[in-house]
């Protein structure tokens, strides 16, 4: 399939998506459907250190927010090293013992089957987020075309999202500076203190950040 074709694959498929949801989740469920995934996700570069992310609902969805909190898995690698990361869900890989580790234990056994591949969104000259699908395939030939897609799509989140889209992050900017703040440390030691307390309280990071926000601080400590 050539690029126009491509592309005009993609614009079909958004064309009928639900009007009614946001853009990055309208184009997130474009892109699966454009490579007969199962699930998927957009992550996007938000600040320095942190990133945001809309996953199409199922199975996948909860791999996407372990991989933000853990700070590793194919998503973090894709975008660091601007390069398309595959993982077999299935594998225990030496590159993200933990990520793959509990997304094996969290996944039944058809998710076991598939495939992660991450692809780094590019606006040039810089890498704006990443493409994820999920596929019970081998989309391993069709790496091209998964640049592509990922490529105009980052571009059209550059040019037509607004932070809005992406306002229920905004907590969590605002908890990070309040940790670094009161316990006088940098922004990335904040959000990292952040990102430690979801995962030893295997909950999200907004919810901590709320928590910060609501002054409970992490719930436990002293």
């Amino acid at each position: 399939m050539n690029p126009p074709e491509l592309l005009g694959v993609l614009a079909e498929s958004f064309a009928g998506t639900d009007a009614g949801r946001t853009l990055p989740m309208r184009l997130c469920a474009a892109c699966v459907d454009t490579f007969g995934a199962q699930g998927g996700a957009l992550t996007v570069l938000a600040g320095p250190g942190d990133q945001v992310a809309v996953s199409t609902p199922g199975e996948y969805e909860q791999l996407e927010p372990l991989q933000e909190v853990l700070g590793e898995g194919p998503v973090p690698r894709a975008i660091g090293e601007d390069r398309l990361v595959a993982l077999c869900l299935g594998e225990v890989v030496d590159e993200y013992p933990v990520f793959s580790h509990l997304a094996g234990s969290m996944s039944g056994d058809a998710t076991a089957e598939a495939t992660l591949y991450a692809v780094p969104m590019r606006v040039t000259p810089r890498v704006v987020g990443a493409l994820s699908v999920y596929v019970t395939g081998d989309l391993a030939a069709r790496a091209p075309d998964l640049q592509l897609v990922a490529d105009a799509v980052g571009t059209i989140l550059l040019r037509r999202t607004t932070l809005g889209d992406w306002s229920e992050k905004a907590s969590f900017h605002q908890a990070t500076g309040m940790v670094a703040a009161e316990f006088g440390i940098r922004p990335d030691d904040a959000s990292a203190m952040i990102r430690a307390h979801a995962f030893a309280r295997s909950t999200s990071l907004l919810e901590v950040a709320d928590d910060v926000l609501a002054r409970r601080r992490f719930p436990g400590d002293g």
